[in-house]
């Protein structure tokens, strides 16, 4: 199995450590080698685009070239970025340097000042498309020895993991965690919002219209009856997961759903600690029910 770089971004090692104790528990256990990009900076984020594009751009190449620096093999290098706002930023900067030659030749000009150079050798991976790909979602199938059987299982993807890029998965319909909600033994439910909007940081700056896109998406999923959300991304679920209660509030709802990274689902399905998997920093924690006759977990709020 080949070895991946990680790049973690500022949530990863802030306000979604849980993401990165569970996705690098899960790596462990699959038998994938992970190594943390060295001397990694912030991505900018989607936010640093709209004041100034070229050193937004600049921000998140030098990110690049450090991972085409870094892997020294011969080989190209991967990176490996779960926070979604990453992944687009990191996957952005790759299709303007390589559609729009003037943007490539200002980026150039700002790596240069720091004695860097960008060849574009570097592919941006989410851990979504390496277990789903490269690892397979055969060998994750064997590996599981906590069934899911009987878990409703809302997947949220979020707009920014295959929008405007969708480089493995489908744009209006991505099914690649409902495969892996099947594949650990559980049901993904039917649910049409799994792209829609979370609001990002409108609960921080809009906090009415925010609380509101999030109203509808918990909503619907406990409409549709799942017994939790699952999610790759950090700012989705900080919000789905902290506002329950003011949406509950403001709107008279009894919402209690567990909002889990999917890396933690798997690591549950996997019968790993849940120290290990951040399952303790959780606001709205699952109970997890064992069956002796089924070898299953069931979760409820």
């Amino acid at each position: 199995m080949k070895k991946y770089l990680y790049y973690p971004g500022c949530s990863l090692h802030s306000t979604g450590k849980a993401y990165e104790e569970s996705m690098l528990s899960v790596f462990r256990y699959l038998n994938v080698e992970v190594e943390e990009l060295k001397d990694w900076n912030c991505c900018g984020a989607t936010s640093y685009a709209s004041i100034d594009e070229v050193q937004a751009f600049s921000l998140a190449a030098r990110n690049l070239v450090i991972a085409e620096n870094q892997n020294g093999n011969g080989e190209l290098p991967e990176l490996l970025t779960p926070c979604n706002a990453c992944y687009l930023v990191l996957t952005k900067t790759q299709k303007y340097m390589s559609t729009y030659p003037h943007v490539k030749e200002k980026v150039d000009q700002a790596l240069s000042a720091a004695s860097l150079h960008y060849e574009g050798k570097t592919k941006v991976r989410h851990p979504l498309d390496v277990i789903a790909n490269d690892i397979g979602l055969k060998t994750v199938s064997d590996m599981v020895k906590k069934n899911l059987q009987g878990l409703r299982v809302a997947c949220y993807y979020g707009c920014q993991i295959v929008r405007p890029f969708a480089d493995f998965d489908d744009q209006h319909n991505p099914m690649t965690m409902d495969h892996l909600v099947s594949a650990l033994g559980g049901e993904a439910v039917d649910w049409p919002l799994k792209t829609r909007c979370c609001s990002g940081s409108l609960t921080g700056t809009i906090p009415e219209a925010g609380l509101r896109l999030n109203r509808r998406l918990l909503v619907e999923a406990v409409k549709r009856k799942a017994e939790m959300i699952i999610t790759c991304c950090p700012l989705c679920q900080f919000n789905l997961e902290c506002f329950q209660d003011k949406i509950n509030a403001n709107y008279g709802e009894n919402i209690h759903i567990p909002v889990m990274y999917f890396t933690q689902l798997m690591g549950v399905a996997f019968g790993l600690p849940e120290g290990d998997l951040g399952i303790q920093r959780l606001f709205v924690k699952p109970s997890w029910h064992l069956s002796s006759q089924k070898g299953g977990v069931k979760v409820h709020a």
